[in-house]
């Protein structure tokens, strides 16, 4: 579903880093930004995604494995003063339960919670530092609420992921740092498209979701955009679905 020529935010040039940046979800959220007058930086571990994003909106770029500490530490340092920040970045190995290795579970940890965990300290520290009344987003999944097969590392860091978007928002938000999850079901990226375009797996997903369609990227794009905007600002700690309704069904 497209949304409305005139829709727009005006984030006034305020400098926004972007986790993921250089695909779905992620590209969509840093294009949104620049369209609505954020000074984007992107963060990703691939260095032709991010050249080919900056080819198309001039953004900063940071080369970043977030899998590994250290490398999380050093970028989200690189990326210097920022105003608000979008926790995009997210791996998932599809294992059977029984079949769950060590080093598959280690790895999403390391990507989907505990880099999430360094990069959010280093930008809130500055952010406190500077009096900036800034925002989180931490991109979650509906897979927080809702168990799926081969998905048992999957739904652990997003669940996990929620549960540190609210602690993060009980103790920032003395700092009038808000931090906010998005929920979203199946969203239509590549990747999305490849995963779920089988009627045998995707069609027992979309008979439950009242709309009858997964989301496009601009959707979860513009709701992220919107909890970055003042006009969220009362919105903190929030795990908010973008699911067509699936939970309620």
């Amino acid at each position: 579903m497209k949304l409305p020529e005139d829709f727009q935010f005006d984030f006034n040039q305020k400098r926004i880093l972007v986790t993921g940046a250089g695909k779905g979800i992620g590209r969509e959220i840093a294009s949104m930004l620049h369209r609505f007058n954020a000074q984007v930086v992107a963060l990703s571990r691939t260095e032709k995604d991010l050249q080919s994003l900056k080819e198309e909106i001039g953004c900063e770029t940071i080369i970043a494995d977030l899998g590994d500490p250290a490398a999380a530490q050093r970028a989200a340092e690189k990326a210097g003063k920022i105003d608000h920040l979008v926790n995009n970045a997210a791996i998932a190995i599809l294992q059977p339960f029984l079949q769950t290795t060590v080093e598959a579970w280690d790895n999403t940890m390391a990507v989907n919670l505990r880099a999430v965990m360094i990069v959010s300290r280093v930008v809130a520290k500055q952010m406190v530092e500077r009096g900036v009344a800034g925002s989180i987003v931490n991109v979650s999944s509906m897979a927080s609420f809702q168990a799926l097969h081969d998905h048992a590392a999957y739904c652990a860091s997003k669940a996990g992921l929620d549960q540190l978007t609210a602690v993060m928002a009980v103790e920032l938000g003395q700092h009038r740092i808000r931090v906010n999850s998005v929920n979203p079901t199946v969203v239509l990226t590549e990747m999305g498209k490849r995963a779920w375009s089988d009627p045998a797996k995707g069609g027992p997903m979309l008979a439950r979701i009242p709309l009858r369609r997964f989301a496009e990227c601009e959707e979860v794009a513009s709701v992220v955009c919107f909890l970055l905007t003042d006009g969220a600002a009362m919105l903190n700690g929030l795990a908010l679905r973008i699911d067509g309704g699936f939970l309620v069904s």
